[in-house]
Parts: C-alpha cells; structure tokens; sequence
C-alpha cells in the first residue's frame, strides 16, 4: 500500500577530535551496502600513502578555485595552512538519485552550509566518553606536541558547544554498540511519514473492502453495540 521515495538520504556525520568518527564510518559501510561515502576534493599535496580517488580528490589550488567559481562544492572551507577542503556536489546528486545513502563526514561549519542548502540532512554528532577519554587517545597517538594537544581540545569544546544543531547524538565507547545506533537512526528515518511519496490501494483490497461492506448491510442481525 505504501509506496516509498527511491531518493536517497544524506547523511551528515561530525564529531570531536579523536572521537573514533573515521572507524565507525568505516564499519558501518562495510555493514550497509546502500551506504556511500563522499570523498572531498583538497588542494593540498598527497601524504604518505595516501591514494587519489580513495582517500581525496587531490587537485591544485587553481583547479580547485575553478570549481568554486562553477558552483562544483555542496560545501567547502579554507583550513591551515592555506588548503581548500570541499565536499563535491554532481557526485553526490548522482547517488542519492540512485537511491544509495550518502555520508559525509564533515566538520560543524560544513554541516551547516549543506544544511542550509538540503533541510532534510540527518545530522549526527559522534562523541568520545569523555574529555579524558579524548586526552588519552591524543597521548596514545603520540604525534602531536603540546601545543597543539591544546588547540585539538579547544576546538572540541567550541564543536561540543554545537550540538544542538545536530538531530542525534551518539557516543562512541564501542564501535560496534556506535554502528548499531547509527544504524537504528538510520531505519527509522526510512519510517518517517514524509519518506511516503504514495498511499494506493490495490484491486485485491477493494474488493475484499466491497465484500465486507456487502456482507455488513444486506446480514439482517444487527451489530452489538
């Protein structure tokens, strides 16, 4: 009887530094075959082992200003260093026509130029435990110095302080009990009553409806009321 919209859903994933956001992204596309993950285009140089197409688009600074000049990026934003980093906006479209759900993991402010643009975004913010939780995963990490412990913290209070802007919140103990409730919000979004694009009823339907309505008015006994 209920007929759904095949558009996908685009879905926004955020969180505080070292909130574990890549690893529950990871599993959660390894779970859900419907669920793409968009790869942002940057200007800055490739690291290590980083591969193009997989980890980012890798284009120079000139070509990544002609594509904020066409209107190319759902969302982008000028971080240290000088570099570009912009979500792409033709490859998205694509998929959630296909009817694939599409994730992007972005930060506070990208989460809220998309959703000016897509209203409908589900956003859901990933925390850790706890700020000492977050202190003992930088100190694990072993790769960063004081000085920037600091502005890694700074920055997780002022994101912390955005929550509000977020539809849900899920904190990140366990990566598999933080999959599972991503993946809870994501079954009951399918749910919502303005993903129904029809309500049909089929021949079979009304003629069982007809049958009743028959057997009702024309059976002498009167209902029990």
């Amino acid at each position: 009887m209920i007929k759904r919209k095949k558009r996908g859903s685009l879905i926004i994933i955020s969180g505080t530094t070292c909130a574990g956001k890549g690893t529950v992204i990871e599993e959660l596309l390894k779970r859900n075959e419907n669920l793409y993950l968009s790869i942002s285009y940057t200007s800055r140089p490739k690291r290590g082992s980083e591969v193009d197409g997989k980890d980012y688009f890798f284009v120079s600074p000139e070509e990544f200003q002609r594509k904020i000049d066409h209107g190319d990026f759902l969302e982008y934003a000028q971080v240290q260093y000088g570099c570009y980093y912009g979500t792409p906006k033709k490859e998205i479209e694509e998929k959630l026509k296909e009817g694939m759900d599409v994730i992007l993991e972005i930060d506070v402010e990208g989460a809220k130029q998309v959703k000016a643009l897509f209203p409908e975004t589900i956003l859901i913010f990933i925390m850790a435990p706890s700020m000492e939780e977050i202190k003992r995963r930088i100190k694990k990490r072993n790769t960063e110095n004081p000085e920037q412990i600091i502005k890694r913290f700074r920055k997780a209070y002022q994101e912390i302080n955005e929550i509000n802007k977020y539809n849900y919140v899920v904190v990140n103990d366990n990566v598999l009990d933080a999959v599972k409730k991503i993946e809870a919000i994501l079954i009951s979004e399918k749910c919502r009553v303005d993903r129904i694009e029809e309500i049909s009823v089929e021949n079979e339907e009304e003629i069982i409806h007809e049958f009743l309505m028959d057997e009702y008015f024309n059976n002498d006994t009167k209902p029990i009321v």
